[in-house]
Formats: C-alpha cells, sequence, structure tokens
C-alpha cells in the first residue's frame, strides 16, 4: 500500500516511507526520517532531523517531532530520534533529538504525550506510558514503563520514574521517584503508593501486599535511606519482583530517592 501524501507536504528526497503512511496537508519529513507502515501525519505537523518513528505512530497538528537539541554544549554532527511502534504526539508536542554525534533520544512503544508536552534531548522512555498536557521534562531523564504523568507536572534533567509511577499534575520532580509509587508537590513528595494504576495492569491482592510494605519500609517506618534499603534487602520477600525492582532503582539512583511526605 503506497503512502497517501497531500499534495501541499514536504518530504524531503532521502525519506523513508513505509506503507500506508499517511501525510497531511502542509506537513513536513526532512530527509534522514523513517516513517513506519501506517503511521499519520496531521496537518502542519513535522518530523525532522535523523528520526525514525515506528509503526502506526500518530503526530498531530503543530507538533515537531525530532528537532534539534537545545542544549548548548550541541557540537553538530548526527544525532537523533528512535521511537518505537503506536506513539501518539499529539497537538504542539516537541521531541528533541540528543546532543551528541551518534546519541539517540529513545521512546519505546504505545506511549501517549499529550499537548504542548516537551520531551528534551537524551531522554530514554519505556512504553505505555501517559504524560498528560504541558510536561516539562528535562534531558537525560529516565522513564520506565507503565508510568503517568500529569499536567504541568516538571521533571528536572537527570531524573529517573519507575515503573508504574505516577507524577501528579504540578507537581516538580527534582529526585527518583521509585516504581509503584504516587509524588506530589513542589518538590515532589512520595504519598502513597499506586494501588489502582497496578490494579489495572493486573497486580494481584498478594503482589499488592508486597508493594504496600515496600512503601512503609521506605516511607512510613522512621528509617533513614540506608537503613531501609538495608531492611528491605533482609526481608524475606526481598526475591520477589516487587521489592527486588525497588532496591535495584535505589542502588541505581544518583540523584537519591524523593523524599516521603504527609
Amino acid at each position: 500500500m503506497a503512502a497517501n501524501i497531500h499534495p501541499t507536504a514536504v518530504v524531503e528526497p532521502g525519506a523513508q516511507l513505509g506503507a500506508g503512511v499517511e501525510i497531511g496537508a502542509l506537513a513536513y519529513v526532512g530527509a534522514g526520517v523513517v516513517l513506519g507502515d501506517g503511521t499519520r501525519l496531521h496537518h502542519h505537523a513535522s518530523v525532522e532531523g535523523f528520526t525514525t518513528l515506528g509503526r502506526s505512530c500518530e503526530v498531530f497538528p503543530y507538533a515537531c517531532i525530532g528537532g534539534k537539541t537545545q542544549d548548548l554544549k550541541f557540537k553538530g554532527g548526527r544525532p537523533g530520534l528512535r521511537a518505537g511502534d503506536r506513539n501518539v504526539f499529539r497537538e504542539y508536542v516537541t521531541v528533541n533529538a540528543a546532543t551528541l554525534d551518534g546519541g539517540f533520544t529513545v521512546l519505546g512503544s504505545d506511549n501517549t504525550v499529550l499537548a504542548y508536552s516537551h520531551i528534551a534531548h537524551d531522554c530514554v522512555l519505556g512504553s505505555h506510558i501517559v504524560m498528560s498536557n504541558a510536561i516539562s521534562m528535562a534531558g537525560h531523564v529516565t522513564v520506565e514503563d507503565h508510568v503517568v504523568i500529569g499536567g504541568a507536572a516538571g521533571i528536572h534533567q537527570f531524573c529517573r520514574i519507575g515503573a508504574h509511577a505516577m507524577l501528579s499534575a504540578m507537581a516538580k520532580l527534582v529526585q527518583d521517584l521509585p516504581p509503584f509509587f504516587i509524588a506530589d508537590g513542589t518538590p515532589a513528595e512520595v504519598r502513597a503508593f499506586n494501588k489502582v494504576g497496578l490494579e489495572r495492569s493486573g497486580y494481584t491482592a498478594e503482589q499488592l501486599e508486597r508493594v504496600k510494605q515496600v512503601y512503609r519500609i521506605l516511607y512510613r517506618d522512621g528509617l533513614n535511606r540506608s537503613q531501609a534499603l538495608a531492611k528491605l534487602a533482609a526481608h524475606e520477600s526481598a526475591a520477589t519482583a516487587e521489592f527486588s525492582r525497588v532496591i535495584t532503582f535505589a542502588q541505581q539512583s544518583e540523584r537519591g530517592l524523593a523524599p516521603g511526605g504527609s
């Protein structure tokens, strides 16, 4: 099935278009772009730079995907962006390429990025992430799978957000948010574990109880971080997926874990 390109769209020579690609009126596709089968660009959408979008992605009007990094350390070369399948970029979303030659900003598959949100250079996002409107994500941020980020949240550079976590609307994250937890506030503090989100993802009662135990040890037992991690490691459930995911995440943290709140 051939690509369907509106006569007013601009597709630079060298762009690679998969089967069934749709490119709307006044949209732009740069010379280094690869669009997977079934991907659709609405009118006035732009995909540029050294960018690959997978199958069945959708780019809405005035979004700019793969644009040059805003990092002032950029010295040229061919950094880019790699995104998987079925990603949705709503109106005015910007996703920047990496900064260093040969580097990539990376997104997995099945992500939904709502209007006016920004994903900066060198971020690494997993899959099944929902980003609400007007989120500002600085450079080198890592977001694991099944994360929800509320509207107008701000995420400091080099922060990490663990799988199945939730960052509330208007929050400012300046440290790492561990898996399974909900953070809110400016700066963001961990307030609860993400019970509803985990239930929707099919977690059993036993798994939820283990996540609850992890939350209590880290944030409700009055322990400092070293004591809490030691208690988690010594726990009879330490080898389970829920305990080990949080322990590993904490061990790899460079900015420290977000503190607990009331």
